[in-house]
C-alpha cells in the first residue's frame, strides 16, 4: 500500500542583521523548494540576529496550531551575534541530534572541513518540528534537497518526520 503526499504548514525565518526580503536568498531557497514539494508556506520573516527576538518568533510559531514545521536560515555560526541554536535550544521538547550530524556530513562533502563551524541542529516542541539550517543559499540546498525534502514527505521510507506528526502529544 503506498502512503499518500500530506502537505505541510511551515514558516520560514532568516536570522540576519543585513538581509531583506530582496536579498535574502537563503529564504527564498527554502521557499520555493517547499512550495516546489508541495508544501505549503505559512508565514517568513526575518529577524535580527538578536536572541531573544529570534525566541519570540519561534515561539509564536511552535504555539500556531496551523505551523507543522519551522525552518530558520542564519545564526548558526560561530561569532559573537550568531545565536540562533541558544536562542531555540531551549524550546525543544527533544532534540534531534542526528539532524546537525547528518547536515555535517553531507555538508563536508562540499565544503570540507569548513562544516566544523556550523551548529545547524534540530529538535521538536508542542508538536512542531524545528530545523535550523546555516544562512548560506548552498547549505539551504544541502539541508532541503539532502534531508528535508525526504523527511517532510509521508512516502518516503522505511520512516520520514510526517508520519509521526499525529504522535508528538503522545504521553
Amino acid at each position: 500500500m503506498n502512503a499518500e503526499f500530506i502537505p505541510v504548514n511551515i514558516a520560514i525565518l532568516t536570522v540576519s542583521d543585513s538581509r531583506t526580503f530582496d536579498n535574502d536568498t537563503s529564504g527564498k531557497v527554502l521557499e520555493d523548494r517547499a512550495r516546489a514539494d508541495g508544501h505549503h508556506i505559512v508565514d517568513r520573516q526575518i529577524v535580527p540576529d538578536d536572541v531573544y527576538q529570534i525566541r519570540a518568533i519561534v515561539s509564536q510559531w511552535i504555539a500556531h496550531p496551523e505551523i507543522n514545521v519551522i525552518v530558520t536560515t542564519g545564526g548558526t555560526g560561530l561569532t559573537g551575534r550568531d545565536g540562533t541554536p541558544e536562542a531555540v535550544k531551549v524550546l525543544f521538547d527533544k532534540e534531534i541530534e542526528g539532524f546537525g550530524e547528518l547536515f555535517r556530513y553531507l555538508s563536508y562533502q562540499v565544503i570540507k572541513t569548513s562544516t566544523v563551524q556550523s551548529r545547524a541542529t534540530a529538535g521538536v516542541a508542542n508538536a512542531t518540528f524545528i530545523f535550523c539550517l546555516p544562512g548560506s543559499s548552498g547549505a539551504c540546498r544541502t539541508g532541503w534537497d539532502e534531508i528535508l525534502h525526504e523527511q517532510l514527505d509521508k512516502r518516503h521510507k522505511p520512516c520520514n518526520f510526517v508520519e509521526l506528526m499525529p504522535r508528538l502529544l503522545e504521553k
